[in-house]
């Protein structure tokens, strides 16, 4: 006999409990079966940060409406593992914004899909009728024991396959630069200078303030691209490429997407691209996701560009 199903309303609280630890731990599991070194523990608090461009401790803290103590201890556990930065408050110097560090924003473009997969099965699972909440819970505790909870997560999963966006990485500084190359080859030359950029990403674009972003598969690029900075909060969207393998199923859009979501996020001043028109496929793409020409400077950055376009953020 289950002693806290007997218990019924009286130990509401200690099969809450129960539950919870159990749903924890099939998380784990399938965070461990994904190679993703993530403790479902800290989700509330790394989700939290996540959607905030910089949260202080005491937000934190009643945004979760738990203690301090609590939620000092998990900043302390996100800290160690490297996904948070703290960084001093530029007008309160007593207190620090609490940000993700690089290794947290490429551990969320991982995740995320993960989390979505975890939501829609959840949804699935609970969505039944009951006459109570003890009901509801039995129900649940029924899909979890039989294994059914676990196994659609798994199915979900291995029948789709999740392209996620990762930013920058040094391990795969190579990719940007092979991914690239190969597609100047493809379409015009290489000049010295795309060596250049392409050899030195941290010079050229990271450390001025810009982004690269790559679509990744199974921990293997498949695309990339990245946004320089210009003037005035602008910034240039460039060095596109899709491996050639890849091509045809739509990954360039993917970036091309993740890059404008990222602009309004990030409140870009402006959008630009340069291009040129042999490329008609690409320059119909542009124009399906909103991008406008406008005409190209007599001192145009670059000699195989013919088109520049921008995309109309406000």
């Amino acid at each position: 006999m289950d002693t806290l199903e007997a218990l019924g309303e009286i130990g509401l609280g200690s099969r809450l409990k129960r539950l919870s630890d159990r749903l924890m731990k099939e998380v784990q599991q399938i965070y461990d079966d994904q190679q993703i070194d993530f403790d479902p523990y800290l989700f509330p608090a790394f989700y939290k940060i996540a959607s905030q461009d910089g949260i202080t401790n005491t937000t934190l803290r009643e945004s979760l409406l738990t203690s301090q103590p609590a939620v000092t201890q998990t900043i302390n556990k996100l800290v160690q593992k490297g996904l948070v930065l703290l960084n001093k408050d530029l007008d309160d110097k007593r207190k620090k914004q609490i940000m993700l560090s690089e290794k947290g924003n490429a551990l969320l473009a991982k995740i995320k899909p993960l989390w979505q997969v975890l939501d829609e099965t959840v949804k699935e699972h609970t969505s039944f009728p009951a006459n109570s909440m003890l009901e509801h819970i039995g129900h649940f505790e029924q899909h979890l024991n039989s294994g059914s909870f676990m196994n659609s997560v798994k199915n979900k999963l291995e029948n789709q396959k999740t392209i996620y966006i990762s930013p920058f990485q040094e391990r795969y500084a190579e990719e940007f630069y092979n991914l690239n190359i190969e597609w100047l080859e493809t379409f015009f030359y290489v000049e010295d200078f795309d060596k250049e950029v392409l050899s030195n990403p941290d010079k050229y674009i990271i450390n001025p303030g810009g982004h690269i972003f790559f679509a990744i598969e199974d921990d293997i690029v498949l695309g990339t691209v990245a946004l320089m900075t210009a003037e005035d909060g602008a910034f240039e969207l460039t060095k596109m490429a899709v491996r050639p393998d890849q091509r045809g199923k739509k990954i360039g859009q993917k970036l091309m997407q993740y890059c404008i979501d990222f602009a309004k996020e990030n409140k870009f001043t402006n959008l630009f691209l340069y291009s040129n028109t042999i490329l008609e496929n690409a320059i119909y793409i542009y124009r399906k996701f909103g991008f406008i020409e406008i005409p190209v400077e007599p001192d145009s950055p670059y000699e195989r560009s013919n088109i520049k376009m921008y995309y109309p953020l406000f």
